[in-house]
């Protein structure tokens, strides 16, 4: 396994090589990504960030479909531009005054609102600016996938558990009106530059049921149970009743067992040291609580 500074000068070389380029530039690393390594790169007096990462199988995720849902989130006014692009490289117009968003500031009154009205244009014009059709992206079988990939895995004795109640909650949402959906909705893939908000990193995007989103956003920003039936109601427009909350409950599990098992996976898959078994760990919490309020409300 290679260290994590052999990967970033790697990647820092090839960020430096791209073909765009038409002088010297000095790629500077930028926190965050799990399945990427990210720079920021100054180039004849503008800046951008370079995305350096290949497919990941494992994970479902391929380049071509992030280039092309990359290009349409930019023409449904979601994300920023992409200025090129080379095989295992993306570069994109960087957000100037851009504030990566914290769980505070996804819970917070005022920002709200505001995330899911962002939501809402993602969920109805990507479809209307996608090139192509799209992937699908059903968390259950995204869920199944990973019990295969991860069958002598050291939580393979609770993969019996974990599809049974996998089950359970596909059969609670039942039958569903697919929109485009991001499907990785951190925080940190939402940006205010002070003027507006922006949507990145679309590697895990796909159709799928809008509420998965709802429930994504949920359980990644830690909210309680006040804040998730306002989430429900900014964007249903009235108050959930107990259908609705039950199908929510059943896609928060969901969303959280399926980020346990793509810790899992990373465990045995990733180059970088980070402690995914403790990523594993705190998701397998979170979920095992999440699946006690899907229970209480069946």
């Amino acid at each position: 396994m290679r260290g994590d500074t052999d990967i970033v000068d790697v990647a820092a070389a090839r960020a430096a090589g791209l073909a765009c380029w038409r002088e010297p530039v000095a790629p500077e690393p930028l926190p965050g990504g799990l399945s990427n390594t990210n720079f920021i790169v100054a180039h004849r007096g503008r800046r951008y960030v370079v995305r350096i990462g290949g497919d990941v199988p494992e994970h479902g995720v391929w380049r071509f479909n992030e280039l092309t849902v990359a290009r349409a989130a930019h023409a449904a006014g979601l994300s920023p531009a992409v200025h090129h692009h080379e095989p295992g490289a993306l570069v994109l117009d960087y957000i100037e005054g851009g504030q990566t968003l914290g769980a505070a500031d996804v819970a917070d009154p005022a920002t709200l609102p505001r995330i899911v009205e962002l939501v809402r244009c993602c969920h109805q014009q990507m479809p209307l600016t996608l090139d192509v059709p799209g992937p699908m992206f059903w968390v259950f079988n995204v869920i199944r996938r990973y019990a295969r990939l991860l069958a002598e895995c050291r939580l393979a004795g609770r993969m019996p558990g974990f599809l049974a109640a996998n089950d359970a909650f596909e059969r609670a949402v039942g039958a569903i009106l697919p929109v485009y959906c991001h499907n990785d909705l951190l925080a940190a893939n939402l940006i205010d530059d002070g003027s507006r908000l922006w949507l990145i990193d679309w590697e895990h995007s796909g159709w799928n049921d809008a509420l998965f989103d709802l429930a994504n956003m949920a359980s990644n920003n830690a909210f309680d149970a006040a804040r998730e039936r306002h989430l429900l109601a900014l964007y249903d427009g009235q108050a959930p009743d107990d259908e609705r909350r039950r199908r929510f409950a059943a896609m928060k599990a969901a969303s959280l067992l399926r980020e346990a098992l793509w810790s899992a996976a990373a465990e045995r898959f990733s180059d970088l040291s980070i402690d995914f078994v403790a990523y594993t760990e705190e998701n397998l919490a979170r979920y095992e609580a999440a699946h006690q309020e899907f229970e209480m409300l069946r």
